[in-house]
């Protein structure tokens, strides 16, 4: 696996000289990821009555993933998603495993290779950019990440630009009701699904499917650019 430690910062690939003006939307939310222990947190992310655990078939379904597609699993955590993308992509494909935890991107990697998947490419991202290169993705995966972002418009427009011309983008997270989502939901995800929608729609992308049909605790939605 190849690791690639991406810059700290406000320069972008497309601006070399950015200066990165938007306000920290949710300071501190991911203090605790930067030196995380990996099989802890994989005892978290990959149990039983976690939705996008228990529908991650259903979901993979519903990404219609084809051999030699170039992905992106942003927030990819333990590896939920990027392991079974690897397998679906196929040897000609890539998945970018991309994390601000630099110990889940290497366990991913280790992973990943113990299965014989060498398609699996790390990268540790800063909280403005996705590290990814200009127009290398066919499909940017986000599952209950988003309320993560810190930089919402900022990285977005980093994942605007490594989106090929025809990419998509899909943002599956936690569905924020009063009165109806847990108070964890309301006090630690930072938006609803349509303020989601505005916050993605400013930064260029058009919401083009909405398969929220296949979870009850998760909005899953598909953006173009």
């Amino acid at each position: 696996m190849h690791t690639l430690t991406v810059f700290v910062g406000c320069v972008l690939f497309w601006a070399a000289a950015s200066v990165c003006a938007e306000e920290n939307v949710s300071p501190g939310i991911n203090d605790h990821y930067y030196d995380a222990d990996y099989q802890r947190w994989r005892a978290t992310f990959e149990r039983p009555g976690r939705e996008v655990y228990d529908r991650r078939d259903v979901v993979l379904d519903a990404l219609a993933i084809q051999p030699g597609q170039h992905i992106a699993d942003i927030g990819a955590g333990t590896g939920l998603y990027t392991i079974p993308m690897a397998h679906l992509t196929g040897p000609e494909g890539v998945v970018y495993a991309v994390d601000i935890t630099e110990n889940f991107v290497r366990q991913i990697g280790r992973r990943a290779a113990a299965q014989g998947l060498f398609n699996v490419k790390g990268i540790v991202n800063a909280p403005e950019s996705s590290g990814l290169p200009p127009q290398s993705t066919d499909l940017i995966f986000i599952s209950n990440t988003y309320h993560h972002f810190e930089y919402p418009q900022t990285i977005l427009k980093s994942i605007y630009a490594a989106l090929k011309p025809n990419g998509r983008m899909v943002i599956i997270d936690f569905e924020k009701q009063a009165g109806i989502s847990s108070s964890w939901i309301m006090g630690h995800v930072r938006s609803a699904r349509e303020e989601v929608i505005k916050e993605v729609s400013q930064a260029g992308f058009k919401l083009t499917h909405d398969k929220s049909d296949v979870l009850s605790q998760n909005y899953f939605l598909i953006f173009s650019k």
